[in-house]
């Protein structure tokens, strides 16, 4: 199977709201715009923004509300991010910056859909974690 992309879709009443959370908090740029759907890209990462009730969307699961769903955002400095968008900027914390046995320093805040984003610096696990990954991971 050759994919040639896979991104999240976001579903919500607010499609404006949204777009704007990923642009102004994380840094994304908007590649495709209008009223119902909005396509956004950081270098070769991408999500897409749409209203829960357009056509597009089979008519038996159009809802807003999303749940079990967390978005990862691997980044170099957890930290300066964690300053600006819990300290300076009042995101929602959902979970406080820690760092995790398995690998992961990070905190988990929230997009205005109430959507999950745990936002990670890869760290060395322990040593009890650390047989855990395959080769590929390494």
């Amino acid at each position: 199977m050759a994919v040639t992309g896979f991104y999240p879709v976001i579903l919500t009443d607010d499609v404006t709201r949204t777009a704007d959370f990923f642009v102004r908090h994380f840094e994304f740029e908007i590649v495709f715009e209008i009223d119902w759907y909005v396509s956004l890209r950081i270098d070769s990462f991408e999500i897409a923004v749409l209203h829960h009730s357009h056509d597009t969307v089979p008519i038996d699961t159009r809802q807003k509300i999303t749940t079990g769903l967390i978005l990862n955002l691997e980044v170099e400095d957890v930290d300066s991010l964690y300053e600006r968008l819990i300290c300076k900027h009042h995101l929602p914390i959902v979970l406080d910056l820690r760092d995790e046995e398995f690998g992961q320093r990070h905190f988990i805040t929230s997009d205005p859909n109430g959507i999950l984003i745990d936002v990670i610096q890869v760290i060395p696990p322990s040593a009890e974690f650390q047989k855990h990954f395959t080769d590929i991971v390494s």
